[in-house]
């Protein structure tokens, strides 16, 4: 079996049994559950949600995307070769962390193997929460040309480039298209304050006023938790991206929780330690591959501009990497999640194959 073989990259095929369509994204495609099976497996598995709780299969692939597209690389590989296992056991990790320190729960409810997490529905907060702890990105490009006022924070003169910040900041922008909300431009993944998120909090899917500090106390509390135990092992914290949605549990309780992914290489970026206090950035994370890019075509300019979108996809589309880039990447991510849990990452030989017989056999959700 070649490796190319042993990369999922198309993950929204499986035969799993529901009656609505296959959503899937850049990264992760969802299989929402027929009602009966969500009941059944609530009841089978005792699931803390409410009975008739909607639960979805979240299978997630090896697939690479930056800068809003997805590369391929040289002989079929569609994808980075333990990149998918590599970013779940990372989020289980922390999100396990999270609840033994009392933080939140997360919309996972279960993990029948290393690709795949059941989740129950939860109504997201419209907030991609961004928190940085240095300087660096596009934070500092803008900076670096006058720019002074970030989400309603102002940053003080003389920082320079890739330093600790002066405290831990919260850049919030919005997750999609918006409508209707004075001084919130109508595209996605448009900058806001939270003098924005204050006056407006249900057009953000808030439940109450009260739940801003929540959602900002638990993006702390979930940072600081992170970079904690990523300094336990030498690793520098230096940004990421968290999701909040609400569901309910078994007693009827509305409750905050973390969504989607947390302290990954695809969320975050995490500097080495000893490289950083040499003067030296080296990245364990996807900023790598996305400088890789950045220095592999000649027109980095086609990867940074939006307005020439049509030309990037062309580029991802066209263009094949060589073998070793992908392979590269895959060190990183493989390396980076080992440290981080302790456990080794191991490619499985048929991916796909073994999700549907542990789906099939274990909780009967394939025909």
């Amino acid at each position: 079996m070649s490796l190319a073989d042993k990369v999922l990259a198309v993950n929204d095929d499986l035969p799993i049994r529901t009656n609505k369509p296959v959503h899937s994204g850049k990264v992760r495609s969802v299989y929402w559950l027929t009602e009966e099976d969500s009941r059944r497996l609530i009841q089978e598995k005792g699931y803390n949600v409410r009975p008739d709780a909607p639960l979805a299969i979240m299978v997630i692939s090896d697939r690479i995307s930056a800068f809003d597209c997805i590369w391929q690389g040289e002989g079929g590989m569609k994808g980075v070769p333990g990149k998918g296992a590599a970013l779940n056991a990372v989020s289980n990790h922390w999100f396990k962390l999270f609840k033994q320190n009392g933080l939140a729960d997360s919309h996972i409810l279960d993990i029948p193997h290393p690709f795949v997490w059941i989740v129950q529905k939860a109504k997201p907060v419209k907030i991609e929460a961004i928190c940085r702890q240095y300087i660096t990105g596009s934070m500092w490009r803008a900076y670096s040309k006058g720019e002074r006022d970030f989400c309603g924070i102002r940053l003080p003169e003389g920082l320079e480039k890739d330093q600790k910040l002066p405290e831990l900041l919260i850049t919030p922008s919005t997750k999609g298209i918006l409508k209707g909300i004075p001084n919130v431009p109508e595209v996605d993944d448009v900058n806001i304050t939270r003098a924005d998120i204050t006056a407006n909090f249900t057009a953000f899917n808030f439940e109450s006023e009260a739940d801003i500090e929540k959602y900002e106390t638990l993006l702390k509390e979930g940072f600081n938790l992170i970079s904690d135990a990523l300094a336990e092992i030498d690793q520098i914290f230096i940004d990421t991206k968290f999701e909040f949605g609400y569901v309910t549990d078994a007693q009827g309780n509305d409750k905050l929780i973390y969504m989607d992914e947390v302290g990954t290489p695809d969320s975050s970026r995490i500097w080495d330690g000893p490289s950083y206090r040499d003067g030296k950035v080296v990245e364990n994370s996807k900023e790598g591959f996305r400088q890789l890019l950045l220095n592999h075509f000649p027109d980095p300019d086609i990867l940074l501009n939006k307005d020439r979108m049509d030309e990037r996809e062309a580029l991802a589309r066209d263009n094949e990497l060589p073998v070793e880039v992908l392979m590269q990447v895959s060190e990183t991510y493989t390396a980076i999640a080992e440290k981080i849990t302790g456990e080794k990452i191991s490619l499985s030989e048929n991916p796909k194959a073994e999700i549907i017989e542990i789906l099939r056999n274990d909780y009967a959700l394939v025909d």
